[in-house]
């Protein structure tokens, strides 16, 4: 590029924006006024920077949170379908205790010995699915009772040789599924 002899009284235009200026032709007053010129441009720029750095970082903040939101939205998303299955699981497994206790009470009656074996087969079967799916039952006879997994529906007078608290006779198995009784065991209770 050549150096020209820039006017600083006309306006700056798009070619003589870009032309050199040889500064040793300048007079005082036109450095001054193309250094005022200079600093205004640069002070608008430092604002300009200044203003997109703010809604850069305005929009970052927004990014982050907008990100911790949707951890937290996967997060109780997650745990609402754990709780749901396991639920549902309850639920089913509740509907098929039924089962076994009509199993348990055929196994009370007076039976052949081939329909003996045919029901304790089929009980130890359905047994054995509950415990593969994580389920124990609670059968507490002899035991003290327990109001967190026993429902006390008859008091007894305590007969010789028994203990008061004791777990006497079991209407109906209760059931857990890990630590969560999900049906209590309805026992008769030594008074």
């Amino acid at each position: 590029m050549e150096e020209k002899e820039l006017n600083v009284n006309e306006p700056a235009t798009e070619e003589t924006k870009n032309e050199k200026v040889n500064v040793s032709k300048l007079t005082e007053k036109q450095a001054k006024k193309m250094l005022k010129e200079v600093l205004a441009v640069n002070e608008e720029l430092v604002n300009s920077l200044k203003t997109v750095t703010e809604e850069a970082n305005k929009y970052k903040d927004s990014w982050y949170r907008s990100a911790a939101d949707f951890e937290n939205f996967k997060k109780r998303n997650q745990e609402t379908r754990i709780n749901a299955y396991k639920e549902g699981k309850i639920d089913a497994i509740t509907g098929l205790l039924r089962i076994g206790d009509s199993l348990d009470r055929a196994l009370t009656m007076n039976l052949d010995d081939k329909t003996r074996e045919g029901i304790t087969l089929t009980a130890r079967s359905f047994s054995e699915i509950l415990e593969s799916l994580g389920v124990t039952a609670i059968n507490p006879v002899d035991e003290d009772f327990d109001p967190l997994t026993q429902e006390a529906i008859m008091q007894v007078p305590a007969e010789e040789g028994e203990t008061a608290g004791k777990v006497k006779q079991v209407f109906l198995k209760g059931y857990k599924l890990g630590d969560k009784v999900i049906r209590y065991a309805q026992v008769v209770v030594i008074g």
